[in-house]
């Protein structure tokens, strides 16, 4: 079922961690070469390209690429009333986690009369990607679309590709969250596609290029987002989703079977990674997860994400060589199970979040915990965020100096500047410190 590597023994540490953890292998240049393509099409030929794109990869006749007003408001009113709440919860738990994170602009003042003023700004327009596929998430509406909301962005724009079951449109339940939300702005596009449309504009639909695209996706749409990086901010090139478990003897093997299982349902190329120091823990997940993958919706896909090489049980003798494995697998989610939890999580450097605890799965991040569930994956934790409302925010430094404030630093500038040969830059100050006779 998962394959337990029993690393007893061997010298691992931080250093040579990263090669002991298990990664997916992708054709990255061919998927590459695949998404150049179709993005040029979109580029050059607008929704005839976006159009053809759908019949072929979604199997859908589009239409009305635009979603509109009517079919939006109609989800809504045909959303289930138990569905309605849990969002309206979610949006609630959201938003009040996204405000407290937007940073307040600071002033910092040099003698009398100099100032540098550091504000955060939204970008004008931003692109949200929600995936359909296997899969239905209003809760990547959620996530995105709050965090948007939080940092003030005032245009938003939702692309999802379109299903055949309903139409040529998006999932209702997608369209429902995104009209909760008063996102107006909906096209019914997918994968690299709907990256290019949001990233350079369709003129004949009237889609505007976006500041920054945001939202996960499968590896075509990553591939997309790192073409147009550059072009426009994106959060980050979001794969196949992973989960990491650390855990000791005091865990329960049944939540982590449960807890690997849930993230194993999202696609034959998720990682399920638990990292322990018990031989017997591993040996009773082990078990667990032959009974639970069983029983489970998606047993097939989920038993084909345990076997791939992105997936194991890692035994090793230390909790500080469990967290060495942890750091360098830097795992888009990565539970803590253990005694002391207070002396394991100070040591985590690297994980798009963290969820200690037993009664802290990873689900309820993914729903309702009030965290933004969209995370780097493929070892991205280790240089780039989670979603969040700095995702749409710019920080400006607004520089204000008086005569006397800039006189107290005229003779550095001057002398830095004539250090570096640039000594214009040292005439643009002294210059403003003459007498008219001498200008």
């Amino acid at each position: 079922m998962i394959r337990i590597e029993d690393l007893r023994g061997v010298a691992l540490t931080a250093a040579n961690a990263h090669s002991f953890v298990p990664r997916v292998t992708l054709g990255a240049a061919e998927v590459d070469a695949t998404v150049i393509d179709l993005m040029a099409e979109v580029k050059s030929e607008g929704s005839v390209a976006l159009r053809r794109h759908a019949l072929a990869f979604d199997g859908v006749e589009v239409h009305d690429i635009r979603v509109s007003a009517a079919a939006l408001k109609g989800a809504l009113s045909g959303l289930e009333k138990p569905v309605k709440a849990a969002l309206e919860e979610s949006i609630r738990r959201v938003r009040a986690a996204s405000e407290d994170a937007v940073p307040q602009s600071t002033t910092t003042t040099y003698n009398a009369g100099g100032t540098v003023t550091t504000r955060y700004v939204p970008v004008d327009r931003a692109g949200v990607y929600v995936p359909g596929g296997k899969a239905v998430y209003p809760s990547s509406v959620v996530m995105n679309v709050v965090a948007a909301q939080a940092a003030g962005v005032p245009d938003i724009v939702l692309v999802s590709p379109p299903q055949q079951e309903f139409g040529g449109l998006p999932h209702p339940t997608i369209l429902a969250a995104a009209e909760l939300l008063g996102v107006s702005e909906v096209y019914a596009m997918g994968g690299a596609s709907a990256i290019a449309a949001l990233a350079w504009g369709v003129r004949d639909l009237g889609l505007e290029p976006v500041s920054v695209i945001t939202g996960p996706g499968n590896r075509y749409v990553a591939a997309a987002k790192r073409v147009v990086r550059g072009q426009v901010g994106i959060d980050s090139e979001a794969g196949p989703t992973e989960i990491g478990i650390l855990a000791d003897d005091t865990a329960h093997p049944e939540f982590i079977a449960a807890d690997l299982v849930s993230q194993a349902e999202h696609d034959e190329l998720a990682s399920a990674v638990l990292m322990t120091t018990s031989r017997e823990l591993a040996s009773r997940v082990e078990a667990a997860l032959t009974r639970q993958v069983a029983l489970t919706h998606h047993s097939e896909r989920v038993a084909t994400s345990l076997r791939g090489e992105q997936s194991a049980i890692l035994v090793v003798d230390t909790l500080d060589q469990a967290v060495d494995l942890a750091n360098a697998l830097a795992a888009e989610h990565l539970e803590i199970m253990v005694e002391s939890p207070d002396d394991v999580v100070p040591a985590i450097r690297h994980a798009g979040a963290i969820f200690v605890g037993d009664y802290t799965p990873v689900s309820a991040g993914d729903y309702l915990a009030g965290s933004n569930h969209v995370l780097p994956t493929a070892g991205g934790a280790r240089f780039t965020s989670g979603l969040s409302p700095l995702t749409f925010l710019r920080s400006q430094q607004v520089v204000e100096y008086d005569k006397a404030a800039l006189g107290q630093v005229a003779d550095s500038i001057v002398a830095l500047a004539q250090a570096e040969n640039l000594p214009a830059h040292g005439d643009a100050v002294t210059t403003r410190f003459l007498e008219p006779d001498e200008l």
